[in-house]
């Protein structure tokens, strides 16, 4: 079975703006203690960038992620003290299309060096035109820049964000940070080069471990709470059927959920995954009218007690265990 997915664009790397030193100011998720702390400040939207940046400046940067863990980073909403965070900071760290209140800090912030990881590869698009929705006639509508019940404009017009969960594209993001680094800090610009060349090794191997570890299985077909998936999925050629798209809180409609139950039957689906940060209501009914068994598929938008892991390597190795088993890899 194909993976269904449509390109809708090429980017090429960004040209990172160049930094001016000033006043580097000490800020963390626990609190906002002010001050030089001999360090590049960055702060970053979510984990999976806070990740990069950690693995990528070591012992030169602090970096301050706007999203708590347990939170869902798509429903974030920038604070009075996170607006001034990032006007005390060196560097912005972020993935535009994902968080729409976090764009719009970042774009009126004065920050000099903002990093937008999403011009660091090439974005696709998935979601409904992933599966459902446009292709199958079912009425469900596209997910792209639609506003939710919740009254949060999840506007993903630029491609699918959810590119750290390829490891091949999140290597690609890695190493245009590492540049960014590099230009922003050129005193510790060595080591950032190394760091990053470190990382980079570290995500080829995640890419070996999930090709060899998916060779030889029975189906090519898993479910999903959300749409999270399509990049890993087109990079190891299988194939996403998510229950909701690109929006974690947008309900499926009838059809859509009687499609689901057609598809599990027809392509030898024995799991439906959901996830730690949204509601498992929905993939765990969708389960027990199948007959079908639930099981975690960790999006690895923020790390917490729940989590299959302690870090983004981990926590990846664990969605491996857990597709492996649903699709019957041998």
């Amino acid at each position: 079975m194909n993976v269904r997915r449509r390109h809708i664009s090429t980017v090429a790397l960004t040209a990172v703006a160049a930094l001016g030193f000033g006043t580097l100011t000490a800020c963390s998720s626990d609190s906002a203690a002010a001050g030089d702390t001999g360090t590049f400040d960055v702060v970053a939207s979510f984990y999976p960038m806070a990740f990069l940046a950690e693995r990528i400046g070591g012992e030169h940067v602090h970096v301050t992620s706007l999203t708590q863990p347990g939170q869902e980073p798509h429903d974030l909403e920038i604070s009075a003290r996170q607006t001034a965070q990032l006007e005390e900071a060196d560097a912005a760290l972020y993935l535009k299309g994902l968080q729409p209140s976090v764009d719009e800090a970042i774009g009126q912030s004065p920050i000099a060096t903002k990093i937008d990881a999403a011009e660091l590869t090439a974005l696709e698009e998935h979601g409904t035109e992933a599966g459902h929705g446009e292709e199958h006639g079912d009425g469900h509508e596209d997910e792209h820049g639609h506003e939710d019940e919740h009254g949060h404009d999840h506007d993903h017009e630029g491609g699918d964000p959810h590119i750290w969960l390829d490891p091949v594209k999140y290597a690609e993001v890695a190493e245009g940070v590492g540049k960014a680094f590099q230009k922003a800090d050129p005193d510790h610009a060595a080591d950032y080069r190394k760091n990053t060349a470190t990382l980079v090794k570290d995500l080829e191997a995640l890419d070996e471990k999930f090709r060899t570890g998916l060779a030889n299985r029975t189906t090519d077909v898993f479910v999903t709470s959300h749409a999270a998936f399509g990049y890993l999925a087109e990079r190891y050629g299988l194939t996403e059927e998510a229950i909701s798209g690109l929006d974690p809180d947008t309900e499926p409609s009838g059809a859509r959920v009687k499609e689901l139950q057609k598809i599990a039957k027809d392509d030898g689906v024995t799991t439906v995954f959901y996830e730690t940060l949204v509601s498992d209501k929905t993939a765990k009914t969708l389960a027990g009218d199948t007959g079908l068994k639930t099981d975690v598929l960790d999006p690895v938008e923020g790390i917490t007690d729940h989590s299959r892991g302690e870090d983004y390597f981990q926590v990846m190795e664990a969605n491996l265990t857990a597709l492996r088993t649903a699709l019957g890899a041998r």
